[in-house]
């Protein structure tokens, strides 16, 4: 076991000159300085950019950088000793990540990414277990706006119905009411990355498509069918399959698998999109499953990735503009129901962008919750998904600080 406590930073920002790096620099710095009560540093590859970006966001010259390569073992191992958390924000992670997570595991440095690459991660989660626990590391994938909102939005929900029934409803589903803001060119990056790593191994396609590839040893029933239209009678509206749901169930049964299973071994959690009532509502979640079908299709096909590489998806370190950022906004709807009838629901909603604006605020909070305030006898070394780790006590911090609110 590696005492934290004497680690000079609390936190490393790794990854600080691109796209997301950066709103996670500007986030920290607005919201506790430097040389306040977060001890925290920038790295990245380049010296240059990171003194550039460090003036540019009128930060003072005594935030550290540390400069250091993807590649470079030796260096990223004395890195993870310098600090309790790591946040990274480069990915596609299966290309990128692999030195800095195994440096974290072995050297008993707490890590979060945005990880929303469910083939590597049901790869590294075996891998990884035995070391980090060995060394207290708490290794934390997923802590964007996939998963954070629907994990912990599940837990929420599930948490207030053991108080008012006193026992877990045994189905949830989660819906996307509304969700205004792009998608980061790191996504797509993650995306084509992971459509390139399914055609070397299509041991991996499995992995994409079952929603327990990430609770190694424990199979649940089958899953709900998310890739139709369909009307759901507990939101009362017509639903369309939504982008980000198979990584998010995934997260959402390794959560529930972690905890000791408290839902219940049968528990059945369904994701999509709210499309309205009537025939529009129906029309619109017809159209959305077509368009669902059509890239699914699309995105396997070699010639038209290369199209959507170059002119569709933006490129990594590109996203949306601050006024989209600050515009954009996301509202979701968790509604379950207990095998006696019951039927609660929670509403969660996000005040920026999901991709970037809420995203840089979720990650940031997260690691600072590990540090701060979930000690390793709450929750030991090993890899964890957020709801299990942190919680209700990660609820409370992000209502608190990131711009969340969660409502039964």
């Amino acid at each position: 076991m590696h005492n934290q406590r004497l680690r000079p930073f609390d936190l490393i920002v790794y990854g600080a000159t691109g796209f997301t790096g950066r709103l996670v620099v500007e986030y920290l710095h607005n919201s506790y300085g430097v040389g306040g009560p977060v001890k925290w540093a920038i790295a990245g590859r380049s010296a240059r950019k990171l003194a550039a970006l460090r003036d540019e966001l009128g930060i003072a010259a005594d935030l550290p950088l540390r400069v250091v390569d993807a590649t470079d073992a030796e260096a990223l191992d004395d890195l993870v000793t310098q600090t309790r958390v790591v946040i990274t924000t480069v990915g596609p992670y299966q290309l990128h990540g692999q030195t800095l997570i195994n440096a974290c595991a072995l050297g008993g440095t707490d890590y979060v990414d945005l990880c929303g690459e469910p083939g590597w991660m049901a790869k590294m989660i075996p891998m990884l277990q035995g070391p980090a626990q060995n060394s207290g590391a708490r290794i934390v994938f997923s802590c964007g706006f996939d998963s954070i909102p629907f994990d912990l939005g599940v837990l929420f929900l599930q948490h207030h119905a053991l108080q008012k029934f006193g026992k877990p409803l045994t189905r949830v589903h989660g819906r996307v009411k509304v969700m205004k803001g792009g998608f980061s060119g790191g996504t797509a990056a993650s995306l084509l990355a992971t459509l390139a790593q399914v055609r070397k191994d299509p041991m991996l396609a499995h992995a994409l498509v079952d929603p327990f590839a990430l609770t190694p040893g424990f199979r649940g029933p089958a899953q709900p069918d998310d890739e139709t239209a369909a009307w759901d009678s507990l939101a009362e509206s017509w639903t369309a399959p939504f982008v980000m749901a198979p990584i998010n169930t995934k997260n959402v049964h390794r959560t529930h698998a972690l905890l000791g299973h408290p839902w219940g071994t049968g528990f059945l959690y369904s994701e999509r999109m709210l499309t309205g009532k009537g025939s529009e509502g129906e029309n619109r979640a017809r159209k959305l499953a077509r368009q669902h079908r059509l890239q699914n299709l699309m995105l396997g096909f070699g010639p038209t990735r290369a199209l959507i590489k170059r002119f569709v998806l933006p490129k990594p370190g590109d996203g949306p503009s601050l006024e989209e950022r600050e515009l954009g906004h996301y509202e979701l709807q968790f509604i379950g129901r207990t095998e006696d009838d019951k039927v609660l629901s929670a509403t969660v909603t996000g005040d920026r962008d999901p991709g970037y604006g809420s995203t840089c605020k979720l990650i940031s909070e997260t690691a600072l919750c590990l540090a701060q305030q979930i000690g390793p006898d709450q929750t030991p070394g090993g890899v964890w998904t957020p709801g299990a780790a942190m919680g209700m006590t990660l609820v409370e911090r992000l209502q608190a600080r990131a711009g969340l609110t969660f409502e039964v």
